[in-house]
Order: structure tokens, then C-alpha cells, then sequence
């Protein structure tokens, strides 16, 4: 109902915030959709110097799925950085790890 189109608009401040804030660094945050792979993390952050991290974007508050997390500890099992956002706040911390990673 109306709850979840707030929900989803919350959400999607969120993510636009960090598609700004990668543009800023020179960088692309593609949404990454993966089709038959549900779980996956939303955005892909594309760095300059080879950079790559993943991060699920959820409203201010939202927690991830349990398949979600288990796609996270797979990617992160794999050496990749993922991450969950859900508030502006935590975007300019979740570029410095990709950059310096």
C-alpha cells in the first residue's frame, strides 16, 4: 500500500545520494541486475584505479533479507567489499573503504 511507495521513495534518496557521490569521484555506480540471482546487492561502485564495491541501498532503518545477507557473505567470502547503506550519513565512509581498499 502507500507505506511501501514511502518506503521505496526513501529508499531511493538514498541511492541517489550515492550515485552523486561516486559521479563526484570519478566513478559509475551501475545497478546491477542479475537475473535468476535474487539476493544480490543494487549498486555496483565502480572506482577509479580498479576500485569495486558492492552495496545494498535500504531505506533509513530497513534491514536485508536473509538471502540478501547470505549473497553478502558470499561476495564477501570471495574477497569483494559489500556494504549496506541506509542512511546518507554512512555514503562518503563506504567510498573511502572501496578507494583505499
Amino acid at each position: 500500500g502507500s507505506e511501501m511507495c514511502i518506503r521505496d521513495r526513501r529508499e531511493i534518496i538514498v541511492e541517489r545520494k550515492l550515485i552523486t557521490a561516486v559521479k563526484k569521484r570519478g566513478g559509475i555506480c551501475p545497478k546491477w541486475v542479475c537475473p535468476g540471482c535474487d539476493g544480490m546487492p543494487d549498486r555496483m561502485v565502480l572506482l577509479p584505479n580498479g576500485k569495486i564495491g558492492f552495496v545494498e541501498v535500504k531505506a533509513p532503518g530497513e534491514k536485508p533479507r536473509a538471502l540478501q545477507l547470505a549473497r553478502h557473505r558470499m561476495l564477501r567470502k570471495l574477497g569483494f567489499l559489500v556494504f549496506v547503506l541506509d542512511d546518507p550519513q554512512q555514503i562518503g565512509g563506504i567510498l573511502d573503504a572501496v578507494q583505499s581498499a
